[in-house]
């Protein structure tokens, strides 16, 4: 089975060998009287993922590399680019079964928390880094409108502010695949919303066996 690790929509060209996901835990255990203990269930929390990766400084046959060879250099710099966006990202890990047939993924959006660094000479001129995601969700407050009193001595009144309604977009018949598009940024940017029904729908009306691989210069069809 081959792995593809994608970051923001780049692909490094080395899987690493091993990934952790840690789901948390949010529940929580009170006692009380005369009733011992009991379990409060609350809704889970945001899960850790941590992996290695390796950036090599050679080019090796069982690398891949989608834009052709890039130093590790490259990888680094943008790993500080996403960590000092303060933005979160998507994270794609693509599993394939050795006839080409897509077993199952893991896309979901993250934030980079910490990346530790390693040299070490028993790995060359290469370079491991140490990845630590933390899944993101997107969250909102409400905004509230104070009214003041009328004349009339009318009790002011609180309500809640509706968001506006944006206005309609005419989507394309085409999009043209630049470097870092994903079908999931594709969908999201024309569609307003996106999920893994439409990108898998997308990718068949396309062709494309492997909704996750899509390359510049690669025309889709909306």
């Amino acid at each position: 089975m081959s792995y593809s690790f994608f970051l923001d929509g780049v692909q490094f060209p080395i899987a690493p060998s091993s990934m952790e996901t840690q789901i948390n835990n949010n529940n929580s255990t009170i006692t009380l009287i005369n009733e011992g203990e009991v379990n409060i269930l609350k809704k889970a929390g945001l899960t850790d993922i941590s992996f290695d990766l390796l950036l090599p400084n050679s080019k090796y046959p069982f690398a891949v590399y989608p834009d052709g060879f890039q130093p590790a250099t490259y990888y680094l710099e943008k790993l500080e680019s996403l960590k000092l966006s303060n933005k979160p990202f998507q994270f794609i890990v693509s599993r394939m079964k050795p006839n080409g047939d897509l077993l199952f993924d893991t896309n979901m959006k993250v934030s980079l928390e910490d990346y530790p660094i390693e040299e070490d000479a028993e790995n060359g001129f290469d370079i491991v880094v140490s990845l630590n995601l933390k899944q993101y969700r997107e969250y909102g407050t409400k905004v509230l409108e104070i009214k003041k009193p009328k004349a009339s001595g009318g009790k002011p009144a609180a309500k809640t502010t509706k968001p506006r309604a944006t206005t309609s977009k005419v989507t394309p018949k085409s999009h043209k695949v630049v470097r870092g598009d994903t079908l999931w940024a594709i969908s999201k940017k024309y569609y307003g919303k996106v999920s893994r029904a439409m990108t898998d729908e997308l990718a068949a009306k396309n062709g494309i066996k492997n909704p996750d691989l899509i390359y510049p210069g690669q025309v889709i069809k909306l």
